[in-house]
């Protein structure tokens, strides 16, 4: 594609400008108060979190398969998609998930900011069995699309282009911007996290290891908070 002289590689510009058009996207559309703009819900219920997680998997999960088979004519498995060395990585993710990733989430638990952002279904806190539904579908439309757009999608496609480097460093910019307003902490540590599971999903061919791993964080932050504030989640 050639523009005033200047000549575009077309799947880098597509991977590319898929981050700040549909995360834009997914800004203004994905929010509780687009849910209330377009449905008539009450605001104690888990809507419009289901509203948001199903705009992302939209979004970042449909739309780039669609683009992958459509556009790129290529397979989902060469972006991420496929098992890969699953010895390296399950063992790694079994190893972490226990050492470092539960402590983290308990230390997170206690950060008052932290408490404010999680769960991000507050009617949680009056419903404590919901959280097994919710982290369900928190699990498989926000987590599993998060690593399949970031981790799989953006690395794949533009290590193929620029190499794992380039393609590692823009993932991780892209990602970090999303964590924009939340905990301060979570906002920095996405740029460690970015750069790790850009490396893990590249040394494996995967993206499922740094996926179980970032769920694990996830899920766990909240389950800890919850059980904190004394919910019972049965």
């Amino acid at each position: 594609m050639r523009l005033s002289g200047i000549e575009f590689d077309r799947d880098a510009t597509i991977l590319l400008l898929s981050a700040p058009v549909l995360l834009s996207i997914y800004y203004y559309h994905g929010s509780a108060e687009s849910f209330f703009r377009y449905f008539n819900w009450a605001p104690e219920g888990v809507g419009p979190v289901y509203w948001r997680f199903f705009v992302f998997f939209l979004l970042l999960g449909i739309i780039p398969l669609s683009i992958i088979f459509w556009v790129f004519r290529d397979k989902p498995y060469s972006f991420g998609l496929a098992l890969g060395d699953w010895r390296k990585g399950l063992s790694l993710a079994l190893i972490l998930i226990p050492l470092l990733i539960l402590p983290l989430a308990w230390g997170a638990s206690q950060v008052p900011e932290v408490q404010t952002e999680y769960p991000l279904a507050k009617v949680l806190f009056s419903q404590g069995p919901l959280f097994w539904q919710y982290s369900l579908a928190y699990i498989f439309f926000y987590y599993l699309v998060w690593e399949f757009y970031f981790r799989g999608f953006l690395l794949f496609g533009l290590a193929k282009i620029y190499g794992p480097a380039a393609a590692i460093l823009i993932q991780t910019i892209s990602s970090c911007l999303v964590h924009l307003g939340k905990p301060e902490g979570e906002t920095l540590g996405s740029v460690a996290a970015g750069l790790l599971f850009g490396l893990l999903a590249l040394r494996t061919g995967s993206i499922w290891y740094g996926w179980l791993i970032h769920f694990s964080l996830g899920v766990m932050t909240d389950f800890f908070i919850l059980r904190n504030a004394g919910v019972s989640l049965f």
